[in-house]
């Protein structure tokens, strides 16, 4: 593949190449879950989009396996490529794509022996543990397509093909919403069929991916030559935070249930049902932007080209800004229309809905910011301070406020949680922005 274009097409030209194509793959990704919420929720009940909520984090672990890998291994890829040594590229891609392979087979033999006491670890109740049970076998079982749809996109994208990327994502959202419509009302197939067809969805995507490697401007090849333990090293720390983007969402949902389990019981999970189902998808709104501009910064810091990453760095924080406000403002001017979008709500939701959403919703005037700040950083291969940030916005601050304010304001503290964490981290984001420009300018 042809690494030229990163380094002397148009910035602006390039970007919005890779900036469409690479927000409907990731927005559609989001479909697997949002498909099984809407159609749950008002198919099945309240009750099943509560046992929903429960087992989120599970797809949080399994998609960031694939990110794990994929951006720690492609960002390396295409640093190697853009200083011209490919064989180190190769090595990065095999490297990576055995190490998912082995996590996916050990996730799937733990998952499987102890899945009731992860269920119950999850915070599966009396009520909602039927639908648990019911739901989870089906998605450790496909584990492996959830984490190869995102691995396989990463690589794909890198190696110069978004379009088929987008392609491949959006025929498996398409066909998770189709089979979920039908394996939950005509079928009857309840919390099983919804389960089912989120990863048949996911192995198509996969399918379709797969299709790369058999076309003439594949680069993706298999080699370990020249391998040595530092590739295995160095994919874990420039990929973890991705990792960690994905798992600390899971944790904080985790924390979350059990504080609004606490203060509302399965109403307030219900409730922050809905808003971990928008989370969603602004969170892969954000992914997107960071995927469009991760190759072109990637190869041009391998190449020396600073002022270009530059240009790219003031787009991609103009996009999450822009593109993050949209929901953000909806949320504080129509708080309700997303309540009504997952659920029947009855009138205990409802009670809740204005508050939790406007409060929330604050935080996605600047988590796209965050989040991109964060991608530049592991896309200029400064592992250290995107680990720092996605620490502080995705753990450390967000389960210490909801830690403090819950006992103090009940569920107001818990709403208002996530919103602090990320301003908080957005001030020292700039902070560590500018401490690198400078040094790059030195």
């Amino acid at each position: 593949m042809d690494t030229n274009r990163f380094t002397t097409e148009s910035v602006t030209k390039l970007f919005f190449r890779y900036l469409i194509p690479s927000i409907l793959g990731t927005m559609v990704t989001s479909i697997y879950v949002l498909a099984d919420t809407i159609i749950i929720g008002k198919g099945i009940g309240m009750d099943a989009m509560a046992a929903l909520n429960i087992v989120l984090p599970l797809f949080n672990v399994f998609f960031g396996n694939g990110l794990l890998f994929g951006v720690g291994g492609s960002v390396l890829m295409s640093i190697a490529r853009g200083r011209g040594d490919s064989k180190a590229g190769e090595c990065y891609f095999t490297t990576a794509f055995l190490l998912n392979v082995i996590t996916c087979v050990l996730y799937t033999l733990l998952l499987w022996i102890f899945m009731e006491p992860v269920a119950k670890l999850l915070g599966a109740t009396e009520v909602t543990m039927p639908y648990v049970l019911e739901y989870i076998p089906y998605v450790i079982a496909g584990l492996s397509a959830f984490a190869f749809s995102t691995f396989l996109q990463t690589f794909v994208r890198n190696d110069g093909a978004p379009k088929l990327s987008m392609i491949a994502v959006i025929s498996g959202g398409v066909l998770n919403v189709f089979l979920d419509i039908l394996f939950v009302y005509p079928l009857h197939m309840g919390m099983a069929g919804a389960s089912i067809a989120s990863v048949i969805g996911s192995g198509c995507t996969v399918c379709i991916l797969l299709f790369h490697f058999c076309s003439k401007s594949n680069g993706l090849r298999f080699s370990l030559q020249g391998f040595s333990f530092a590739y295995i090293r160095r994919i874990f720390a420039n990929g973890f935070t991705s990792f960690l983007v994905e798992i600390t969402s899971g944790i904080v949902m985790f924390v979350f249930n059990l504080q609004l389990i606490q203060q509302a019981g399965d109403v307030g999970v219900t409730m922050y049902g809905v808003i971990c189902n928008t989370v969603i998808v602004v969170t892969c709104l954000c992914n997107g932007i960071n995927q469009a501009a991760q190759p072109i910064i990637s190869t041009n810091h391998g190449a020396g080209c600073f002022e270009r990453i530059a240009k790219v760095r003031s787009l991609g924080l103009k996009a999450a800004f822009l593109v993050c406000s949209i929901p953000a403002v909806l949320g504080l001017l129509m708080p309700n229309l997303f309540t009504y979008i997952f659920i029947h709500p009855n009138e205990e939701i409802l009670a809740l809905s204005p508050t939790a959403i406007r409060t929330y919703f604050v935080g996605f005037f600047v988590m796209g910011i965050n989040m991109f700040i964060i991608g530049y950083f592991q896309s200029t291969v400064k592992p250290g301070y995107s680990l720092l940030l996605c620490l502080l916005r995705g753990c450390i601050l967000s389960i210490l406020f909801v830690s403090l304010l819950a006992p103090l304001f009940g569920l107001t503290g818990i709403w208002a949680s996530m919103p602090l964490a990320e301003f908080v981290t957005l001030f020292i984001a700039i902070y560590l922005l500018r401490k690198t420009t400078k040094e790059e300018h030195l």
